[in-house]
């Protein structure tokens, strides 16, 4: 314990400790698992509602051509490496029923992982509630961050396809040119985490107050790329078809659920810096006799009143003994102690035999 005592003045102390604590504690007090849950959750049900009508349009306007369609599919899956191979490898053909099922399932999905993007973002943010988007309204933010995504993609895309381009040309990318294009798409990424976050916030963020979150986002959306890319490489090298298939779906979910986890992850450290949400109590997480930092306290303040559902409606937050519980029960226990000691003194003066009177 005193070893954990000693760590937690650390921390307090010294900012590379108690920023990257703060996040953590912040992750666990929004329920980030379960934001990012749900993200992953409609997400998988958007993806292949999404291939499907992708693949099926291509069959339909570039059936003569099925080099480029599969050109497209290629560079359009990479973005998700763990189907992407798996994808690559069979043809499609254009469908009208299969593009209406498909554009039905994809709107669904699509609007529902929007909209759970910007739960999350308002969650983190401590966005009142009757400060957030109408049902409606979120449904027109909703198309909007789509449309921003689909702009990503295509943009990525590009960049993709730029290499073979130039090698049919007979002018291939040399290192630093392919170094510049890694370069690129991670600079697309920041900017897409950037846009999103001040679009589908329900508050007016600065671009100083989401640029770490988005300059770590970029870097965890490339590692969970290649990541991904080479673990299905592995697996489905050993798998046969049956284990193959199934573990390619168990796969592509857990893929989901870290790529929201890093959404939700970032977030909390755009929130954390900016509003100066640090350092946080060590032992605040496992227990109430513990003195709250007012990093503390106004966290779990503004997570209090983000609950308010009406705009009548306020919510005072006050802390007993002013958060400093582990003092107060502390300063209790001395004082107890005090009088108990008092007590027992004055008992054994009470006992002790009187000498005789002097005559």
């Amino acid at each position: 314990m005193k070893a954990l005592h000693h760590l937690d003045r650390v921390q307090r102390r010294h900012r590379v400790l108690g920023v990257p604590i703060a996040v953590i504690y912040k992750f666990v007090d929004d329920q980030g698992m379960y934001l990012g849950a749900l993200i992953a959750f409609y997400a998988f049900l958007s993806i292949f509602p999404l291939l499907l009508i992708l693949s099926s349009v291509l069959g339909i306007v570039l059936g003569r051509s099925p080099e480029l369609q599969q050109q497209i599919i290629d560079s359009a899956v990479s973005q998700l490496p763990l189907i992407g191979q798996q994808i690559q490898r069979r043809q499609f053909s254009g469908s009208g029923a299969a593009v209406t099922f498909g554009a039905v399932g994809a709107i669904l999905g699509a609007m529902a992982v929007a909209i759970a993007v910007q739960n999350a973002m308002n969650a983190v943010w401590h966005v009142r509630r009757d400060a957030r988007p109408n049902p409606v309204l979120v449904r027109v933010r909703s198309a909007g961050l789509l449309l921003l995504l689909a702009v990503f993609v295509l943009a990525t895309t590009a960049l993709s396809q730029l290499s073979p381009a130039l090698a049919v040309i007979n002018t291939p990318l040399g290192s630093g040119a392919q170094f510049g294009a890694t370069a690129g798409a991670y600079l697309l990424s920041v900017a897409a985490f950037i846009a999103i976050c001040r679009f589908g916030t329900a508050t007016k963020l600065r671009i100083v107050e989401i640029l770490p979150g988005a300059l770590l986002g970029g870097l965890l959306w490339y590692l969970l790329q290649t990541g991904g890319a080479n673990f299905v490489r592995e697996y489905t090298e050993r798998a046969n078809v049956t284990e193959g298939v199934f573990g390619i779906v168990l796969a592509l979910i857990i893929w989901l659920y870290l790529a929201a986890l890093a959404f939700v992850l970032c977030l909390q450290v755009n929130v954390v810096i900016a509003r100066h949400l640090y350092p946080r109590a060590l032992f605040a997480a496992v227990t109430d006799n513990v003195d709250l930092t007012h990093a503390d306290q106004r966290t779990y303040s503004r997570l209090a009143q983000s609950q308010s559902l009406k705009g009548f409606e306020s919510v005072d937050v006050s802390f007993e003994h002013d958060g400093q519980v582990a003092s107060a029960q502390s300063a209790r226990l001395r004082a107890r102690q005090a009088a108990d000691h008092e007590a027992a003194e004055r008992a054994r003066a009470k006992r002790v035999p009187r000498g005789p009177k002097p005559h």
